[in-house]
């Protein structure tokens, strides 16, 4: 994974999310949004007994979703299982919440925030980028072409002269 992890607040919550440069997606923390979902006094045992009861769901997670560096709440990094967009709403289809609607607009949001910086990325600068200014301002056209300027344009010139007088 390319960058650090960051944490996002959903309904007050911490989420952890990672976004990694090299496949271009975020990554979040399953165990936190089983949290945000559920309500949880024990996110990582309601993790586990869902894996048991449902095989496919296990299937999914154990192939789909890696073990990411992210910060704990006790501030050191630990391997942490992740899922990108698809492998959360994979979860989310797995867990019945009334919080499973706010989520999914929450994660849109995270998403398009994201998309919104990768094409206009000088937002960020606060100020443009772009100038109003063209080459054509600073440069000076060669419009004579009888008294050409550069010595190559002179050679060129004086070659088809010898050809024209033989």
């Amino acid at each position: 994974m390319a960058n650090e992890s960051v944490i996002q607040l959903f309904e007050g919550k911490n989420v952890r999310v990672l976004w990694d440069e090299e496949q271009e997606k975020y990554y979040f923390s399953v165990v936190d949004i089983i949290q945000v979902l559920t309500d949880s006094s024990n996110p990582t045992d309601y993790l586990k007994k869902m894996r048991k009861r449902d095989a496919e769901l296990h299937a999914f997670l154990g192939t789909n979703c890696p073990q990411v560096q992210m910060v704990t709440s006790t501030g050191k990094k630990r391997l942490t299982l992740a899922a990108d967009i698809e492998g959360i709403f994979r979860l989310v289809q797995s867990i019945p919440s009334k919080k499973a609607e706010p989520l999914k607009r929450w994660l849109a949001e995270v998403g398009s925030t994201r998309i919104d910086q990768m094409i206009d990325p000088e937002r960020e600068l606060g100020y443009s980028v772009v100038s109003p200014l063209k080459a054509s301002d600073y440069i000076t056209p060669i419009e004579n072409t009888d008294n050409p300027s550069l010595p190559f344009e002179q050679e060129k010139k004086k070659n088809n002269t010898n050809t024209k007088n033989k």
